[in-house]
């Protein structure tokens, strides 16, 4: 058994194509039966925010493995000069049960969460082959930042134009050099969310604030769930999650067009249609509203590809 940490992932690099066709696997080997995600457990403390969330899954096709990912939220960490979050992932061998790794890395949580938007985002530019992208995150935090180094990895010279907005600012020595003259630091969101096509929310807040609707056309990468009062998109026609059960619960924009806007399943549509099915052809033109609650399978990928290449390459902590 191993262990790898954040160090240790960086040591072996981050290859963003690879790390979305991991999640294309993932989803096309669930769509094909091989795989096993249970509900999420959301473990709660009295009288504070603060969670720690369990994600078991197992994958099988090229992945072979099963495992658990452990990942707390603890929003008062900042105050501490701590991390928000704290991550987890415990692989075990599918056919043994016998534990292969544990994995201590908040990195993996932000490559696996812009790896499923990078699924999205491919489908979607593939889909307007003529389009520049003007790409708009709100909420400079780690998701944010790893959300540009995954579109400026896919979509290289398409990526005309980068809007960033966050409530505590962006310094624009923290973007990355060879992409600054495409950057604009924006001091209020609504100005950013009218002038992008592709609107990525990565945000902490827990007061919803978008309350106009989206630009004809865009896609809306809502990774952190609670961004969008319900009325601002009642009229959009093109809902994805990653899996309706997980996603309509825990107080989500979705659970929220449920609720309030008469969202059903039935009236959206899933990643497997999306790389199964071509789902994305129904809708030439559409404004696109994607919601992922981030699935097991997709953690699993991701470290499992991880932790092969550090047996490979011999890296890491061996502990027995």
């Amino acid at each position: 058994m191993i262990y790898l940490n954040d160090e240790h992932i960086r040591e072996l690099g981050v290859d963003w194509i690879k790390l979305i066709d991991l999640t294309d696997d993932a989803i096309r080997t669930r769509d094909g039966g091989k795989s096993a995600s249970p509900l999420k457990s959301y473990l709660r403390f009295p009288e504070t925010p603060n969670r720690i969330i369990a994600t078991p899954a197992y994958l099988g096709g090229g992945t072979e493995l099963a495992g658990i990912k452990w990942i707390a939220g603890f929003p008062g960490n900042i105050g501490q000069g701590l991390p928000r979050a704290h991550n987890m992932i415990v692989l075990n061998d599918s056919s043994t049960g016998q534990p292969l790794a544990i994995l201590r890395c908040n990195l993996l949580n932000g490559l696996r969460a812009a790896a499923v938007s990078g699924l999205m985002l491919r489908a979607y530019a593939a889909s307007r082959p003529d389009e520049e992208i003007r790409l708009g995150i709100i909420g400079w935090g780690p998701i944010g930042r790893l959300h540009l180094d995954m579109a400026a990895a896919l979509l290289g010279n398409r990526l005309s134009r980068v809007l960033l907005h966050d409530l505590q600012g962006v310094e624009l020595a923290t973007v990355p050099e060879p992409l600054r003259g495409r950057t604009e630091i924006t001091s209020d969101w609504r100005e950013l969310y009218r002038q992008s096509n592709v609107i990525a929310t990565c945000t902490v807040t827990e007061n919803r604030y978008i309350d106009e609707k989206p630009p004809v056309g865009s896609l809306l990468l809502n990774v952190s769930l609670r961004d969008y009062e319900p009325e601002s998109m009642a009229d959009v026609k093109v809902v994805f999650v990653d899996d309706w059960r997980e996603v309509c619960r825990e107080n989500t924009d979705v659970e929220q067009l449920h609720l309030r806007q008469g969202l059903t399943e039935s009236g959206t549509r899933t990643l497997a249609d999306l790389v199964c099915r071509d789902a994305l052809a129904e809708f030439p033109g559409e404004t696109v509203f994607f919601n992922p609650m981030g699935l097991g399978i997709f953690d699993i990928a991701i470290a499992g590809y991880y932790y092969r290449k550090a047996r490979q390459l011999e890296q890491g902590i061996r502990l027995e």
